[in-house]
């Protein structure tokens, strides 16, 4: 899907735009109204969006479980918090924080997902056997807010190349990727293998043996 099939709404008389004082840093938040899907994505920032070149960028998408409830069953929740601190550390960045659940599939659909996977399905299968996608995730929102924080060129914390891609199919100049492997486990291991072997997610071997 193109960036061009989105459109960002934002109240001129009142923004959606505040200071989030945080345990890591003084961030600012601000809010955009997807129109398309009538959802409400953020984008956390910390110091200057124009540089030093190219910005730390963690475009994060929403995991109730994870990130919420700490659940070992993914690494989503020590992604976002090790990409926080990064992003902490050197002083500016921005993590998008899309309304994706599920990758892309729902909180509902997400539940389900997991039952079918406690049953012997993996993450991918689950997915297919309740008539979705393997990967429902769409970046083309994300490629928007970048553009309206001020961001000219990324560098993305991810092991995901289908999200450079989408990223830079969609107007995002993606200069470097980072890695971002946190998070591995004895309850979450064959999921992250899923990951490599069937979403071709970048993850040394070494990391999901140890």
């Amino acid at each position: 899907m193109s960036s061009d099939e989105y459109e960002i709404l934002e109240s001129e008389e009142v923004p959606a735009d505040a200071r989030l004082p945080t345990h890591q840093g003084a961030f600012r938040i601000r809010v955009f109204h997807d129109t398309a899907s009538g959802l409400d994505h953020v984008a956390l920032t910390l110091g200057e969006m124009d540089g030093p070149s190219p910005v730390l960028v963690r475009v994060h998408s929403e995991c109730l479980t994870g990130d919420v409830f700490g659940s070992l069953r993914c690494d989503c929740g020590p992604q976002l918090n090790a990409a926080v601190r990064q992003i902490q550390e050197i002083g500016w960045g921005c993590i998008v924080y899309l309304r994706q659940e599920g990758r892309g599939i729902g909180l509902h659909a997400k539940i389900q997902a997991y039952n079918l996977q406690d049953k012997g399905a993996d993450t991918v299968e689950a997915n297919l056997l309740l008539g979705h996608p393997a990967d429902a995730r769409d970046y083309g929102i994300a490629s928007k807010i970048i553009h309206a924080v001020g961001i000219h060129t990324v560098c993305l914390m991810t092991n995901n190349p289908d999200k450079v891609k989408q990223l830079a199919n969609n107007g995002t100049k993606v200069a470097e990727r980072m890695p971002l492997i946190v998070g591995i486990g004895d309850e979450n291991r064959s999921y992250m293998s899923i990951k490599v072997d069937k979403m071709g997610h970048d993850i040394p071997e070494d990391k999901l043996d140890s």
